[in-house]
């Protein structure tokens, strides 16, 4: 599995961090940040996080993980 941020998109809304904790977090400086390619056990709170994200910034397809 591989996911994609589109940081021109990204608001910085947190429903990502509330959906999938293990995957998405705010760095120090209150930036997103992810694990690209979590383990594929992780698919449904990664696919719940691009679901509740109000501008549709993440993207998550299929990859090696």
């Amino acid at each position: 599995m591989h996911i994609t941020v589109d940081m021109n998109l990204c608001e910085s809304h947190g429903q990502c961090v509330f959906a999938a904790p293990d995957i998405f977090s705010f760095d120090d400086e209150d930036y997103l940040a992810y694990d690209a390619a979590p383990a594929d056990a992780l698919r449904d709170r990664a696919e719940k996080a691009a679901a509740v994200c109000p501008v549709r910034a993440i993207t998550v397809s299929a990859g090696a993980s």
